[in-house]
C-alpha cells in the first residue's frame, strides 16, 4: 500500500506524478468513479418528471434525491471495510455489479410510487460507495508528495455528475424517465468491462484487520475533524448536485431539460476543479485551500438565497461548486498524512461524513420549500456550517502544521 508505507525519517527520493504511480489504474479508477456518479444523482435530474407523474410534494422531493446521498453514506463504510480485506479492484466489481442488476430490474418492473423511488434511491446507494473503492485503488499507487494529484484526478470522477444532468432530461423526454434506467446500464456495463482489464490493486496490501481495528481511527479527534470538512465540502457539492434541478424548475420554471443545463454547468465546475484543489493543497498545504474553500462557498450560498434571477443564482452556484470541488480535493491530501495506514477505512469514513452532508442538504431545501415556500433558508443554514468548519480549522490548524508537516514531509 503505496501511502501507508513510505519512510518517513527518511523519504524516498521524489519522482514525477506520472513516473511514481500505475496508470492504467488511475485511469480505471475514475471511469468506474464517474459512470457510478452519474447514476448516484441520477434520480435529481429525474425529479421534475418523476414527481410530477407521481405527484409529490416538494418535502418527498427532497427525500426522494437524498435517499442515494445517505445511502451512499452508509455503503461508503462497507466498502472502505471491504478494500482492505479483498482488495480495492474485487469490492468495485462487485458494487457496480449491483447497481446494473438493480437498475436494470427497476426498468423492467417499472416505478410507480414515491416508496418504489426510495428503495431504488437505496441501489443508488451502493454507486455513490464507489468512492471508498476508486479512491484507495488509486492512492495506493502513489507516495505521499503525489496524494493529492492521485486523489483529485481519481475524484474527478465527480463529473459523472454532469453526465446525469446532461442527458438524462432529454432521454426522458424522448423514451419516458424509466427508460432512462434501463439506457444507464449500457455505459456502465462497458465501464465495468474495461476496469476489470485495466484496474491492478497496489502491491503490499496491508494484512486484514479486526472490526474493532477498522473503528480505531475514530478514537482519534482528527479523524471527525476530517469528517466535518467533508460533510460540508462533499455534502455541499453533492447536495447540490442532486436538488438544482429541482430548484430551477420550481424557483424560475425552466423546462427539466433547461435546468438540466444549468445544473451541468454548476456540477461541471465543481468537478474539474478536484484535481486542481489536491494539487494546490500539495503546493500550499490543505489548511490554506480549505480556509479560502469555506469563505467562499459561504457567501456564495448566502448570496444565492437572495438571489432574483437565473443568471445570478446560476453565477453564485458555479462560484460555490468550485470552491466545494476545491475543498474536496483539498480534504483528501490532508487525510493520508494523518491516516495513512488506514486510507482504506478513512476514506469510507470520511466520504460517509460527506454523503451525510449531502443528505442534510437536500433533504433541507425541500423542507424549507414546503414549510416557507422558499428554498432559501435551507442554503443560509448551509453557508452557516461552512462558517462553522472555518472556526473549526483554525482551531486545529497549529496542532496540524506542527505535528503533520513534519513527520509527512509535505504541505499542511
Amino acid at each position: 500500500m503505496a501511502t501507508a508505507f513510505w519512510d518517513k525519517t527518511n523519504p524516498a527520493p521524489k519522482t514525477s506524478f506520472w513516473a511514481s504511480g500505475h496508470t492504467p489504474t488511475l485511469i480505471a479508477a475514475f471511469l468506474y468513479f464517474d459512470l457510478a456518479f452519474m447514476v448516484w444523482v441520477l434520480l435529481g435530474p429525474l425529479a421534475p418528471d418523476i414527481a410530477k407523474a407521481l405527484a409529490l410534494t416538494p418535502a418527498q422531493k427532497g427525500l426522494m434525491v437524498a435517499v442515494p446521498t445517505l445511502a451512499g453514506a452508509v455503503l461508503r463504510v462497507v466498502n472502505g471495510l471491504l478494500v482492505d480485506r479483498i482488495g480495492p479492484k474485487r469490492s468495485g466489481a462487485i458494487s457496480q455489479i449491483i447497481v446494473i442488476a438493480g437498475l436494470m430490474s427497476a426498468y423492467l418492473l417499472g416505478v410507480s410510487t414515491f416508496a418504489g423511488t426510495l428503495a431504488l434511491g437505496v441501489i443508488l446507494g451502493f454507486a455513490g460507495a464507489s468512492f471508498a473503492i476508486a479512491l484507495p485503488l488509486a492512492s495506493r499507487w502513489y507516495p505521499a508528495e503525489h496524494q493529492g494529484k492521485a486523489m483529485g484526478l481519481a475524484g474527478m470522477g465527480n463529473s459523472g455528475t454532469v453526465l446525469a444532468a446532461l442527458f438524462a432530461p432529454g432521454l426522458a423526454k424522448l423514451f419516458g424517465w424509466n427508460a432512462v434506467l434501463g439506457l444507464a446500464c449500457v455505459p456502465l456495463s462497458i465501464v465495468l468491462v474495461v476496469y476489470l482489464l485495466m484496474a491492478k490493486d497496489a502491491p503490499h496490501a496491508p494484512a486484514p484487520k479486526s472490526f474493532a481495528q477498522y473503528l480505531e481511527p475514530l478514537r482519534q479527534a482528527d479523524a471527525w475533524w476530517l469528517m466535518g470538512f467533508y460533510s460540508v465540502t462533499f455534502g455541499g457539492f453533492v447536495g447540490l448536485a442532486a436538488s438544482l434541478p429541482i430548484y430551477f424548475t420550481d424557483r424560475f420554471g425552466l423546462t427539466p431539460v433547461q435546468a438540466g443545463y444549468c445544473t451541468a454547468a454548476c456540477v461541471f465546475a465543481g468537478s474539474l476543479v478536484r484535481p486542481m484543489g489536491g494539487a494546490l493543497a500539495d503546493a500550499i498545504g490543505g489548511v490554506k485551500t480549505l480556509t479560502g474553500v469555506f469563505i467562499v462557498a459561504a457567501l456564495a450560498l448566502a448570496g444565492v438565497s437572495m438571489a432574483g434571477t437565473v443568471t445570478a443564482a446560476l453565477g453564485l452556484f458555479v462560484i460555490a461548486m468550485l470552491a466545494f470541488g476545491s475543498g474536496n480535493g483539498a480534504v483528501f491530501q490532508l487525510v493520508p498524512q494523518r491516516f495513512a495506514a488506514e486510507i482504506g477505512v478513512m476514506t469510507g469514513l470520511v466520504g460517509m461524513a460527506g454523503g451525510i452532508g449531502g443528505f442534510y442538504l437536500a433533504s433541507s431545501l425541500g423542507l424549507a420549500k414546503q414549510y416557507t415556500g422558499s428554498f432559501s433558508s435551507g442554503f443560509l443554514i448551509f453557508a452557516a456550517l461552512a462558517l462553522v468548519a472555518l472556526a473549526g480549522l483554525t482551531l486545529v490548524k497549529g496542532k496540524w502544521r506542527s505535528a503533520w508537516a513534519a513527520a509527512a514531509m509535505v504541505r499542511i
